[in-house]
């Protein structure tokens, strides 16, 4: 019988996934690392990992603190600067980027500012960093959502995707062409983007999820793919090295704000063998 896993174990694995052998990555601090310390160890071991502190081709060991923490990596190829990295981006050797999404619409546009009036807001959130960088200039882009939100209209643009659909993002001049978010992933399925409109659409569902409940928390109409699937299930060997590598982000307050806190508490029962 397959372990039980947690809407957060699924969402770093179906971000892991995401990643091919051979492909340069650049990763931030947080899921995204663990995501691409996963692919690293179990199928993509000739994937470069690079942060934009300029530390390019490591092996992680444990979670980082900061984008220049050496100390938590087994070793790396070699160790440049910020300014390097971001060249190597403008110049197109990045496959892939990660980015987490405080906000997101239905193109692929991202918020990570503030939420509310940006003179007056009601939460300031980090800002940019490299992640406006990152978007325009990554060949593709996976989007990863936690407790962010679908929004209409963002209260602020960060960071361009798709822009206003359409052949918009070539138009304004963006490269690579044909560049901007892939598939944005959340704790209860993955969106791609239509190739023609750029407009997200429900491509796999997490199991045990409802189309509805992701709907409900979809401020449109929701395009969701004829074929529709169910995202494959996690792998013993898959959970066995997130529990192992990053024990803290299995469990989190998304969780029960998710699955509700008596499912919450039902899944860590069955996790710990009926302890909470």
């Amino acid at each position: 019988m397959a372990k039980p896993f947690t809407l957060n174990e699924m969402l770093i694995i179906a971000a892991a996934r995401e990643i091919n052998d051979g492909e340069n990555i650049i990763l931030g601090v947080g899921l995204p690392m663990t995501a691409g310390a996963l692919a690293k160890a179990l199928h993509a071991p000739n994937a470069t990992l690079m942060l934009e502190s300029g530390i390019v081709d490591f092996e992680p060991l444990v979670p980082l603190n900061h984008i220049a923490d050496a100390h938590a990596m087994r070793g790396y190829s070699y160790n440049t600067d910020l300014f390097s990295i971001f060249t190597a981006l403008y110049r197109g050797f990045v496959d892939v980027c990660f980015l987490g999404v405080g906000q997101v619409d239905r193109y692929g546009n991202l918020n990570t500012t503030t939420i509310g009036d940006y003179y007056k807001p009601n939460l300031r959130l980090p800002g940019s960093g490299g992640a406006a960088d990152f978007i325009s200039y990554s060949k593709r882009t996976v989007l990863t959502m936690r407790s962010g939100e679908f929004k209409e209209k963002l209260d602020y643009l960060t960071s361009p995707g798709h822009l206003r659909g359409g052949n918009s993002r070539n138009e304004s001049g963006y490269f690579p062409k044909d560049s901007g978010p892939c598939a944005l992933i959340t704790t209860q399925g993955i969106f791609h983007f239509d190739e023609e409109t750029k407009e997200m659409f429900l491509a796999r569902i997490h199991p045990g999820v409802e189309v509805e409940e992701i709907q409900a928390k979809v401020p449109w109409k929701m395009k969701v793919a004829e074929d529709l699937k169910v995202t494959e299930r996690p792998s013993d060997e898959e959970i066995a090295f997130i529990r192992h590598f990053a024990p803290n982000q299995t469990m989190s307050r998304a969780l029960g704000i998710e699955l509700g806190i008596e499912n919450a508490i039902a899944q860590i029962k069955q996790m710990r063998g009926g302890i909470v």
